[in-house]
């Protein structure tokens, strides 16, 4: 092994070095494990850290565009690999003082790096024909600032949905006719909307087209939304209780599943998270969509043009 390579690929934080190459966090499309940079003639990158400890990249529009730092500056500069060796070693041990500053990007293993990696090649959807014309979701809807980028579409015309853990993407749902997937390698996580200082409610739901039908039914610009994607894995109570924690003070905690035993168990789960939290100031709120299975079969079957509805919020024994 080459030591010296070896140093530029887990010493030089390829954030950095970029940045000194032109390239700009994008800071609305980064999360904890993952830095997404652009640069001005069109180039959009994500930075990742191995569980080797290298810093790696892959490019969003060149599918051969990917790599570690020594990868990064030959594609780039189109140099041997001696002239990468001397672009590189000023970079090591330079006063922090003189470098662009971020934050520790922790490692992730290859089947997150995978899934990051698919998921950069779809296309957020303000609009989407399936959720339009198959969910009833109003475009509008689709399109307001608490949902972009939280909804993409791949070639095959699918909803998805990103999930999010401690750690940033970790899996994505698959929504389509008479069709249900997970990404391949990913974990579930939450489907999580845009959060904004000013909320005051959070609504859980079964699924991600639950959530946006809920948020077409009962309007409510101070709410935001997740979905825990339907069966509940050990890692999501945690999850979601994280999720209420961040909520502001004098909160509301929104239970809205489907309106069966799985979703009286869910509710549940919800109640119990938000009790973890330990906060006083926080209110439950137990909704069912009554007369329906779920959210997403009442908008679909209620009169069209009709008006938003009232949650009725429920007591809590």
């Amino acid at each position: 092994m080459d030591s010296e390579l070896e140093k530029f690929k887990t010493d030089i934080d390829l954030r950095v070095y970029a940045a000194t190459q032109g390239y700009q966090l994008d800071r609305k499309e980064s999360w904890r494990g993952s830095a997404v940079m652009r640069h001005a003639n069109g180039d959009k990158i994500i930075i990742k850290r191995g569980s080797d400890g290298h810093f790696i990249y892959f490019s969003v529009h060149q599918s051969d565009d990917n790599g570690t730092i020594i990868d990064f500056v030959q594609k780039r500069m189109r140099v041997s690999l001696g002239a990468v060796r001397k672009e590189l070693r000023p970079y090591i041990g330079a006063p922090s003082s003189q470098l662009p500053a971020f934050a520790p990007l922790p490692k992730t293993n290859s089947d997150r790096l995978r899934v990051e990696s698919e998921y950069a090649k779809m296309q957020d959807a303000p609009n989407h024909p399936y959720l339009e014309n198959e969910r009833s979701l109003p475009a509008a809807l689709l399109a307001l600032p608490r949902f972009v980028g939280r909804i993409r579409i791949d070639t095959r015309g699918n909803a998805v949905f990103p999930h999010f853990d401690q750690e940033g993407l970790c899996g994505y749902e698959i929504k389509n006719r008479n069709f249900t997937g997970f990404s391949s390698g990913g974990t579930k996580g939450l489907w999580l909307s845009h959060e904004r200082p000013e909320d005051s409610r959070i609504v859980f739901c079964e699924s991600a087209i639950d959530a946006l039908s809920h948020a077409t039914l009962f309007a409510d610009e101070h709410a935001r939304y997740a979905s825990i994607g339907g069966k509940l894995n050990p890692l999501q109570p945690e999850l979601i209780r994280a999720a209420i924690a961040r909520m502001p003070a004098e909160s509301k905690v929104v239970s809205a599943m489907d309106a069966d035993a799985d979703g009286a168990k869910l509710a549940e789960t919800v109640h119990e998270a938000m009790k973890l939290t330990g906060r006083d100031d926080l209110s439950y709120v137990f909704q069912e969509p009554f007369g329906y299975k779920d959210y997403n079969d009442q908008i679909r079957k209620r009169p069209k043009h009709s008006l938003p509805s009232r949650a009725e919020e429920l007591p809590v024994a």
